[in-house]
């Protein structure tokens, strides 16, 4: 029997966990906010990269375990494969969605609600808190991304970057 979640409620799930840590408990202390949440994701990809490899035996290499997580894990959790997987061959790989489902719905444009009538929408203060707000939502994947890696024998470090909504790169740096 396969279990499956309704993409809106993880969706729901994801805004909120950001919004309850970005807004109450962490309100100011993003830096706190972020390494939580990438936490809770490090914890989420940990436990699914041992449901999904249960029955398959160990991989022998770096570039195999990243490709699983290309193809296999992220064809799970996306229901589509990562459009494009670059590597400089010394532990650093990038992973491109062309259009990551977690950002589909959001706009980098600043909402028009939480400026006042003084400041201009296209200032970098609200750029950048638009930009921030952004980015607090990748530090889940980029935990899960980790944790699965982790799970798989590899200690990374992740990090996403919105290059041109809904797309997105994720860097993948292995530790030595």
């Amino acid at each position: 029997m396969v279990r499956e979640v309704s993409e809106s409620c993880i969706d729901s799930l994801l805004t909120e966990m950001v919004a309850c840590y970005c807004n109450r408990f962490y309100a100011n202390k993003p830096e706190l906010a972020a390494r939580r949440i990438e936490a809770i994701g490090y914890q989420v990809g940990h436990q699914l990269s041992e449901r999904y490899t249960m029955d398959r035996p160990r991989f022998t290499d770096h570039l195999e375990a990243i490709k699983f997580i290309c193809k296999d894990f992220w064809s799970e959790l996306f229901k589509k494969q990562i459009d494009n997987l670059k590597t400089n061959h010394r532990g650093t790989f990038v992973l491109q969605d062309n259009k990551f489902r977690w950002l589909a719905r959001m706009s980098i444009d600043p909402s028009t609600e939480n400026v006042s009538p003084v400041e201009d929408i296209t200032s970098p203060t609200a750029e950048s808190k638009a930009a921030q707000a952004m980015s607090m939502h990748l530090y889940f994947p980029c935990g899960i991304i980790r944790g699965a890696l982790s799970n798989l024998g590899i200690p990374c470090a992740v990090s996403a970057d919105i290059s041109n909504l809904p797309a997105c790169s994720f860097v993948v740096r292995i530790k030595a």
